[in-house]
C-alpha cells in the first residue's frame, strides 16, 4: 500500500516533470481569455489552430520513413496497432475504426488500443493511463508478430501506458513508432521512429484536446492513408477499395466507377453486377476488358494493386 510519504513524493515528482513539457507550459497573455468577446476568443483559437500544419510538416521525413516501414510490413500480413490514453487512445480508435468503410480492410487489420478499454472513449478510467502493464498485457491479447507495427500515442511523450505498449512491442520484433508533441520525449526514444509534432503551449492550459490532438490527428490520418495507398487501396485518388455498406456508399461506389473509367451508367451497373459490387474489380473489368473471375485472378496476382492487373490484363 503506498504511504502518503510516497504519494506526496510522486504527486512532486510528477508536477516537477509536468512542468518541464511545453505542451504543459503557462500562458501568462491568455490569462485574461475569458474575458474577451466570443469572436475573439474564437479569432485567437483559429490562429493557435493554424499553427499545427507547419509543426507537422517539420517532421515530415520522419513521417514518410515510418510510413514505408508500415507499409512494408502490412503487405507481408502485419497490422497497425495505436496505444495510447485518453485523447491520444481516442483518436487512434477513431483512425483504426474508418479503416474498414474507407479501405475495405478487415477490422483485425488496424486496431485502437485505449487505456482501460472500449468504455475509456466515454468514461476516464482511473490509473489507466498510468500503467505500463496494462499496455503488455493489451498487446499480449494480440499476439504480436514481427510484421505487425505498434504506434504509441502521447501528447506528453510520457504516459506510461504508451510508452509500455512501445517498450512491450519492440522487445518482441514489431516495428514501433512514438507519435508525441514535446521534444527528447521518453516515448519518441524508445521508438525505433520517433515523431515529435512540438505545437507549443496549449490555449488553454495542459488541455492537449486542442493543437495537440489536432496534430495526432493529422499524422494519424498520415500513417493509415498513405500506407493504404502504398498497399494499393487506391487508384489515383480514388477509394476503390470502398466498402459500399449504406446507401451513401453504393452511389460513391458508382460515382468512383464512373470517374476511373467514363463508362455509361448501364456499363457501370453490368460490370458491378458481374463482380459483386467490388468497385475495384469492376474497374477492371470495364478498363481491362476482361470478364469478373478474370478480374478477381488479376487483382490477386497483383495483390489488390489495380495499375498493376490493368498492366496485365492489357500484356
Amino acid at each position: 500500500m503506498t504511504s502518503t510519504a510516497d504519494a506526496s513524493s510522486n504527486y512532486h515528482s510528477l508536477r516537477a516533470e509536468l512542468e518541464t513539457l511545453t505542451t504543459e507550459a503557462f500562458r501568462p497573455e491568455l490569462s485574461q481569455i475569458d474575458r474577451l468577446p466570443t469572436l475573439e476568443i474564437a479569432k485567437i483559437m483559429n490562429a493557435e489552430d493554424a499553427t499545427v500544419p507547419t509543426a507537422v510538416a517539420t517532421q515530415l521525413p520522419r513521417i514518410a520513413a515510418a510510413i514505408d516501414a508500415v507499409a512494408e510490413r502490412m503487405s507481408r500480413g502485419g497490422r497497425l496497432i495505436y496505444a495510447g490514453a485518453g485523447t491520444a487512445g481516442r483518436l487512434g480508435v477513431l483512425d483504426a475504426s474508418e479503416c474498414p468503410p474507407t479501405f475495405n480492410t478487415d477490422p483485425s487489420e488496424v486496431v485502437g488500443l485505449i487505456a482501460g478499454g472500449p468504455s475509456a472513449m466515454v468514461t476516464s478510467v482511473e490509473g489507466a493511463e498510468d500503467s505500463k502493464e496494462l499496455a503488455e498485457a493489451d498487446l499480449k491479447e494480440l499476439s504480436l508478430t514481427p510484421d505487425d507495427t505498434v504506434v504509441g500515442v502521447s501528447a506528453s511523450g510520457r504516459t506510461p501506458y504508451a510508452v509500455g505498449a512501445v517498450e512491450h512491442a519492440r522487445a518482441r520484433g514489431a516495428l514501433t513508432i512514438g507519435l508525441s508533441c514535446n521534444a527528447h520525449s521518453a516515448l519518441a526514444a524508445a521508438a525505433e521512429h520517433g515523431i515529435e509534432i512540438v505545437v507549443g503551449p496549449e490555449l488553454l492550459t495542459g488541455s492537449t484536446r486542442l493543437k495537440a490532438g489536432t496534430a495526432q490527428k493529422l499524422v494519424l490520418n498520415m500513417l493509415s492513408t498513405i500506407t493504404m495507398i502504398r498497399l494499393g487501396k487506391t487508384y489515383g485518388n480514388l477509394m476503390v477499395d470502398v466498402r459500399a455498406s449504406n446507401e451513401k456508399l453504393r452511389a460513391r461506389s458508382r460515382r468512383i466507377v464512373a470517374l476511373a473509367t467514363g463508362a455509361s451508367d448501364e456499363e457501370i451497373e453490368r460490370a458491378l453486377a458481374a463482380t459483386d459490387g467490388e468497385v475495384k474489380n469492376a474497374i477492371l473489368t470495364i478498363l481491362g476488358g476482361v470478364d469478373g473471375p478474370t478480374a478477381a485472378r488479376l487483382l490477386e496476382e497483383s495483390d489488390g494493386h489495380l495499375r498493376a492487373a490493368l498492366a496485365a490484363s492489357t500484356g
